[in-house]
């Protein structure tokens, strides 16, 4: 990932086509590597409403309880029931990074969910609360020295709730995962370098594990914006 990355960075000059080949690379470890059940690509998020978020690098849904997708040109679009958690994808980690994230986790967390019981063979579950939506960056590098240090601590905690930043990973400058307290001050835990990776995917494993299942949509309640 680093190499890739790297050379990336050095021979591609345009900067969307840049951005967008960073993009594939770590859509396509996600792809790799999480279980089948998970979707991961670059969409917007809609609801209920007709209301869209901004577009995000990195979406991981799910389609078994939310099957609806489409594409508008070339475009994907989600459905905000669907949605497990939110990336943005830049070369480099900084105060103004952190916020643009932020910024675009919460055009996804602002939407409207809803969720009807499911049946099965035994008889239905029923409806549930929609699993918070978890976000994150993913980067090259970090721009601060220390990569996660206290910058880091202060830039996330200048970030809104419907904007905060769980987890994020600069490959060769480490991983972190943040918490926070009731006055939105963070907690990091973070990995070095050597590990960045693994360590940020296991996380993300952890979490998607522990989210569950997302709701199952209403489509009555989609069906009436036609």
């Amino acid at each position: 990932m680093i190499a890739a990355l790297a050379t990336d960075r050095e021979a591609i000059q345009h900067a969307p086509t840049k951005g967008a080949a960073t993009e594939l690379h770590w859509l396509k470890m996600l792809d790799d590597y999480l279980p089948k059940r998970y979707c991961a690509d670059n969409a917007f998020v809609l609801d209920c409403e007709g209301n869209r978020s901004d577009q995000i690098d990195i979406v991981i849904y799910d389609r078994q309880y939310s099957p609806f997708l489409f594409n508008q040109g070339g475009a994907k679009n989600v459905p905000a029931e669907s949605v497990y958690a939110v990336f943005e994808v830049k070369p480099n980690i900084d105060a103004g990074k952190i916020a643009y994230a932020g910024a675009k986790a919460e055009s996804v967390r602002k939407l409207r969910r809803t969720s009807v019981p499911i049946r099965h063979a035994g008889g239905r579950f029923d409806p549930i609360e929609p699993p918070y939506i978890f976000a994150g960056i993913l980067a090259l590098e970090s721009s601060w020295n220390p990569p996660l240090g206290e910058p880091l601590v202060d830039a996330l905690g200048k970030l809104e709730r419907p904007q905060r930043l769980e987890c994020g990973c600069a490959l060769r400058s480490g991983s972190f995962e943040a918490t926070y307290d009731a006055d939105g001050k963070p907690e990091l835990k973070t990995g070095s370098s050597e590990t960045a990776l693994i360590r940020f995917f296991l996380g993300l494993l952890a979490r998607l594990q522990a989210a569950g299942t997302v709701a199952a949509l209403d489509f009555g309640e989609y069906g009436k914006l036609l």
